[in-house]
């Protein structure tokens, strides 16, 4: 059986005392012999760019700039807060980072102490002035070498862990687009085949903005929600609008497909999601509701496969919001097999996104849980007492 990691440091110990240091006292600043500005940040390149973003690295320049050399750096975003341990050759990005090499310790164990100490204020201001108060533990250098042992082995378990889970989420994704793509698709003359126009009517929302929304009211549908917000098919709306606004919108009633109509991206143009509210529901000008004796599980389902969207690419327009009207959505050939095969299609596809939808929710929650644990055990590894204690 494998003993606890802060038993180990506890023998490790062997009752020596450990002094609590401020950062400032451990480190001396680096200063980088050249910066590189993000305009000139490079996809690839010889040296890579540290700078104070989320990103590790930030970027990659060439040879012809002097870079900080090889060695053991924590770095600190002076106004981001994000802290970083780094032990190869890299470049400066832009301002705000503070280059710190520990003077006789061990760099990536005051690195975890300082992530472990440190509390963030998250603002946009310098942090250097007070972040280098932070009080921590200074064991033994052997010590030292243990915890970042122990560490080094969570972390990179808690990084094959999420990568595994991320992995299968997305094979699943992978999985579940396929067998919709194969149910919805249908051989020449098995099926009858009819425009969307043919077979039902295009209806689009009203302007209105997001700061007209509201947590209570008449039901609404804002076209950035499609994006984040909404699955197949829905039928509670996560945003209100007041009665007297409504009065002078556009409803889109149970049965109907609201299909989302611009966007960023092309791929995101088109998305129908099948309104089962019992309730009439606000719609946004960048979005139309479809009406048609279909089912609406199966259009909603039908519009996000590949074929639909290659056969609206040709009628979307491109610019800084790309966007299709109802005439080009009305050209869309979609199968029409019979209702109850429509239906059994439907309740196929819906047991698959049930599954997936699980899974997406489920795995974050898993990779949280799994970090929770990481930072439990380092918090553990790194609560040495203090004199006052």
């Amino acid at each position: 059986m494998k003993k606890h990691p802060v038993k180990i440091i506890q023998k490790l110990l062997n009752g020596v005392e450990v002094e609590w240091k401020r950062l400032g006292e451990v480190v001396n600043t680096v200063i980088a012999p050249t910066k590189v500005k993000r305009s000139a940040y490079m996809e690839s390149g010889n040296i890579p760019i540290i700078d104070q973003g989320a990103n590790y690295i930030a970027g990659y320049t060439t040879t012809d700039v002097v870079p900080v050399k090889s060695g053991e750096y924590v770095v600190f975003g002076d106004h981001s807060e994000h802290i970083k341990y780094v032990d190869f050759a890299f470049v400066q990005g832009a301002d705000g980072l503070k280059i710190l090499q520990p003077i006789n310790d061990n760099a990536k164990y005051v690195y975890y102490a300082f992530v472990n100490f440190y509390r963030k204020i998250k603002s946009y201001k310098r942090h250097w002035s007070f972040a280098k108060d932070t009080l921590i533990p200074i064991p033994p250098i052997k010590v030292q070498k243990k915890i970042v042992e122990i560490l080094d082995t969570f972390t990179e378990l808690t990084a094959e862990l999420t990568a595994e889970l991320t992995a299968e989420l997305t094979a699943r994704k992978k999985q579940y687009t396929y067998y919709r793509d194969q149910l919805l698709s249908f051989e020449e003359g098995e099926v009858e085949w009819k425009r969307l126009g043919e077979v039902g009517e295009f209806r689009r929302g009203k302007r209105f903005v997001k700061k007209d929304m509201i947590s209570e009211g008449i039901p609404c549908i804002h076209y950035g929600e499609m994006y984040t917000h909404y699955k197949t098919w829905a039928t509670e709306t996560k945003s209100f609008i007041s009665e007297e606004l409504a009065k002078k919108l556009r409803f889109a009633q149970k049965g109907d497909v609201i299909i989302v109509g611009a966007g960023e991206t092309i791929e995101d143009i088109g998305k129908g999601t099948a309104w089962l509210g019992d309730s009439d529901v606000v719609i946004h000008d960048a979005c139309f509701s479809f009406k048609s004796p279909l089912e609406p599980k199966y259009v909603a389902y039908f519009s996000r496969t590949r074929l639909f969207h290659d056969q609206i690419r040709r009628h979307i327009s491109s610019g800084k919001i790309s966007a299709i009207n109802a005439k080009g959505l009305s050209k869309v050939m979609i199968p029409i097999p019979p209702l109850k095969e429509q239906k059994r299609i439907v309740s196929i596809l819906d047991k698959f996104d049930a599954l997936v939808n699980s899974i997406t929710e489920g795995l974050p929650r898993e990779i949280e849980l799994r970090q929770k644990q990481y930072e439990y055990y380092r918090d553990l590894l790194l609560s040495f007492p203090k004199k006052e204690e």
